[in-house]
């Protein structure tokens, strides 16, 4: 069954996501405006669309390949979270690691959008403790360095 992704363009010209090839998981989305990042700034890029996501899913955004690879542009909270609920604007945070100024333009492809499922869970206080597993309390490492 194939969900139903609602997207309104808040302004004539804002692009709706593509899906670049067949068999994609991300969708290409667009700046609506031209910006420049300074290397080692952050700045929030307009989208000019807003989205109805379906029933139990969100929206993940991630960065491009290419931006990351080419230029040191990357989603700077990735992935960013689209909840259910929301219908503002989508905001890109992109990043420069670079050493040179970056142009964003206007309809580039600045990152893209992943919708995935979403489970709730009850959250019951665990009044004692947690039962034990094989790795217990290890983490950060504890699986080794090879």
């Amino acid at each position: 069954m194939t969900q139903i992704l609602k997207i309104k363009k808040l302004f004539n010209d804002a692009k709706l996501p593509f899906y670049a090839h067949e068999g994609d998981a991300g969708m290409d989305i667009y700046s609506r405006e031209e910006k420049t990042i300074a290397p080692g700034e952050t700045t929030l890029i307009k989208t000019g669309i807003s989205v109805e996501l379906p029933p139990s899913t969100e929206a993940q955004i991630r960065p491009r390949s290419g931006l990351a690879l080419k230029h040191s542009i990357t989603v700077l909270n990735s992935p960013g979270t689209i909840d259910e609920g929301y219908r503002g604007e989508v905001g890109v945070i992109l990043i420069n690691h670079g050493k040179e100024e970056f142009l964003v333009e206007k309809d580039m492809r600045i990152a893209q959008m992943v919708i995935k499922p979403v489970i709730r869970v009850k959250i019951v206080e665990a009044e004692d403790t947690l039962s034990n597993s094989e790795r217990g309390q290890g983490g950060f490492g504890s699986s080794g360095t090879k």
